[in-house]
């Protein structure tokens, strides 16, 4: 069997593959005209037999970013036709004149009421009438609808009506998205917002793992990675494709919980720095859930691991602004053209400032199969560097200054901002752009150590291979605290734990199952919650989180809002063992050659590593270059690193 793992990004598609006993790792320019041809390129060179593929995917993203998913109906009740228009009054750039509502998927002309009506406590006020149903088919089908989503008032208590609306309109050919079935909570605008996504995606991603399914081998097997950590059927995928809107970040981020922990690490802030973006995210023990996220401006209330992303990565473009200051990202180079040094790009990117200060090595790229054109970048920095009145050199280091701080704010949303503490945190740094920007963000929140895993590049698809089988369910019970009692509690965690153990099944599971009780709590008279493990101290619990999140408690009662259920099918993954430690330093075997690196405002003669010479028990200090086919770390003069018995490179930074 061969294992394999694949990320696609905007620039590179990713693969790490476990064949004849040996990890081998791939990267491929992405095609973003269809990201299946990067996919199945990959596949081929990758070769083998009965190969079990996890695979994260952008499909469901880029259709709600570049708005190019389905023309999609929503079907509400009649007299809420408006919903998805007025939203919430959440106003998130108070002072801003300039502020534009984002615009929901589906337009007014698209969006029908039906004359059905639930109250607060699930029951009929009024029936749902079928000829209602049978004529507005008709006018979905003269508006050449192709995917509609439903989402009737207080259907998470009795999804009677919306199941049947589903089943005409299947019948009819529509696919079909129904709130009561992906989030069965209330807050009327975030789940009929989630439906709504889902049903603008769904098309799309069917058709793309269609594409996918049916180029593969015969023995092959292939799982969806999803935003919650864990992966799913393609069968999930196809009907759920709401879940695997973050899938990429959150493969990356399942991947250096992993080997963070392998490496002794348990409270980890991780940096994943790509070709377009940055994600950054927060683990104090393990990753952190939320079921408030957004894409694109829109709701979507599914489980998603928390993660904060800034528009600067290896490929965001530099620019002068209006007022004559310099600006990078959130516009990116991508792949084709990509960066001016690729070859084809006209517009200076972080990668192309990395390269003209040195940090990069043009002959190592990739592993030296990829041919970088520093010779190309001069007249670019010349002449922009002129319309700024600096020398290129300053330039290049504003440059990187500039992403440097995106970056580091986006590192303290998550973690200062949330009551953590930076200092107790290791930086577990990958992506392609990570390693050459990870010990200056470090040194910028005094965090003590940086951690950089073997092919960091890659470390996406690599959590995809180490990902469970998980599904998330819910249920919004509204209990005071005097009726939240483990008896009723138990009840309603029975009822999802039943319908977990069998959808498991369906998904073809047959492993270990573990099962997680949550609940959403919040104090009486709030309007948002916090989720914490159920226990019979649960209202402790969340007292020591609201207190950790906002810095007081209060004497209010508190009430349970939501039970949750987490399903996590234990897969067989495999193993790494730690490796014999030999002495310090670097063999002369890892040096490629010295080379003139500018750090601090003057150049400084730089030794280029070979990573793969680098031996458990290395330690020295920089500077240095390390070059290695996925990604390029640099060790500035203010860091210190040593390889462990895993490994990984240690950086330990001094701060000040």
């Amino acid at each position: 069997m061969v294992i394999v793992g694949v990320d696609t990004g905007g620039t590179f598609t990713d693969f790490i593959y476990l064949k004849d006993g040996k990890w081998q790792v791939l990267k491929l320019l992405s095609t973003p005209h269809n990201p299946a041809e990067a996919v199945l390129k990959g596949l081929s060179e990758i070769g083998g037999e009965e190969r079990r593929i996890t695979h994260g995917t952008t499909v469901a993203t880029n259709a709600v970013l570049e708005r190019k998913g389905a023309k999609t109906a929503f079907i509400t009740n009649r007299g809420f036709e408006d919903l998805l228009e007025i939203g919430r009054q959440n106003r998130e750039e108070l002072y801003s004149f300039r502020v534009r509502k984002v615009k929901h998927l589906v337009p007014g002309e698209l969006t029908f009421g039906l004359s059905c009506r639930l109250n607060s406590k699930g029951k009929h006020v009024e029936t749902l009438k079928e000829e209602e149903v049978e004529e507005l088919v008709e006018k979905l089908k003269s508006s050449g609808v192709e995917s509609v989503a439903v989402s009737f008032l207080f259907s998470f208590l009795n999804p009677e009506d919306e199941i049947k609306v589903k089943e005409i309109l299947e019948r009819e050919g529509f696919p079909v998205s129904v709130s009561s079935e992906i989030v069965p909570e209330f807050r009327e605008f975030e789940r009929a917002s989630t439906a709504v996504v889902n049903a603008y995606v769904m098309p799309k991603m069917k058709g793309y793992i269609s594409f996918l399914a049916e180029n593969l081998k015969e023995k092959d097997t292939l799982r969806i990675m999803q935003s919650n950590g864990g992966v799913i059927s393609p069968k999930t995928a196809v009907k759920e494709p709401v879940r695997t809107v973050l899938s990429g970040p959150a493969g990356g981020v399942v991947g250096a919980w992993k080997v963070g922990k392998l490496a002794g690490f348990e409270k980890l802030i991780t940096f994943d720095m790509g070709g377009t973006s940055t994600d950054v995210s927060l683990i104090d023990g393990r990753p952190k859930l939320s079921v408030e996220s957004k894409i694109a401006g829109l709701p979507v209330k599914v489980p998603v691991i928390e993660i904060h992303t800034v528009g600067a990565g290896g490929g965001s473009i530099a620019w002068v602004d209006s007022g004559g200051a310099l600006q990078v990202g959130p516009e990116s180079a991508g792949a084709d053209p990509g960066p001016i040094c690729y070859g084809k790009g006209e517009r200076i990117t972080v990668t192309d400032a990395n390269l003209f200060l040195g940090r990069l090595d043009p002959e190592h790229f990739l592993g030296g199969k990829m041919k970088l054109y520093p010779e190309r970048l001069k007249p670019y920095f010349e002449e922009m560097a002129k319309r700024l009145g600096i020398t290129p050199i300053e330039l290049a280091e504003g440059i990187l200054e500039i992403a440097n701080t995106k970056m580091a704010k986006a590192l303290r949303v998550i973690s200062v901002e949330r009551g953590y503490d930076p200092e107790e945190f290791t930086l577990l740094s990958f992506g392609g752009a990570g390693g050459m920007h990870a010990a200056y963000l470090a040194r910028e929140l005094s965090i003590p150590r940086v951690l950089i895993p073997k092919n960091p590049g890659i470390l996406s698809a690599l959590g995809m291979v180490l990902s469970d089988v998980v599904k998330d369910y819910s249920r919004t019970v509204m209990l005071k605290e005097e009726e939240a009692t483990a008896e009723i509690l138990e009840e309603h965690f029975k009822e999802l734990e039943e319908r977990a153990k069998a959808e498991m099944e369906k998904e073809g599971f047959e492993g270990e199952l573990l099962l997680e009780r949550h609940l959403d709590l919040r104090y009486r008279g709030q309007s948002f919650e916090i989720t914490v493990p159920y226990s019979e101290e649960f209202k402790k619990s969340f007292e020591k989180a609201h207190e950790k999140l906002y810095g007081y408690r209060h004497s209010r009662d508190v009430e349970v809002v939501n039970v949750r259920l987490r399903a996590v099918g234990i897969t067989e993954k495999p193993s790494f063992e730690p490796l014999k430690e030999c002495g310090e330093g670097f063999p002369e075997g890892a040096l490629l050659k010295c080379r003139k690196v500018y750090f601090d405002g003057e150049w400084i003669e730089t030794p280029v590593l070979n990573r793969e010479k680098l031996l458990p028990g290395h330690q020295f200090k920089g500077p240095a270059v390390i070059v290695e086919y996925s990604s390029t770390t640099v060790v500035p003069p203010f860091a210190e690193v040593r390889v462990d018995s895993f490994g990984n490179l240690i950086l330990e930074v001094e701060n000040g």
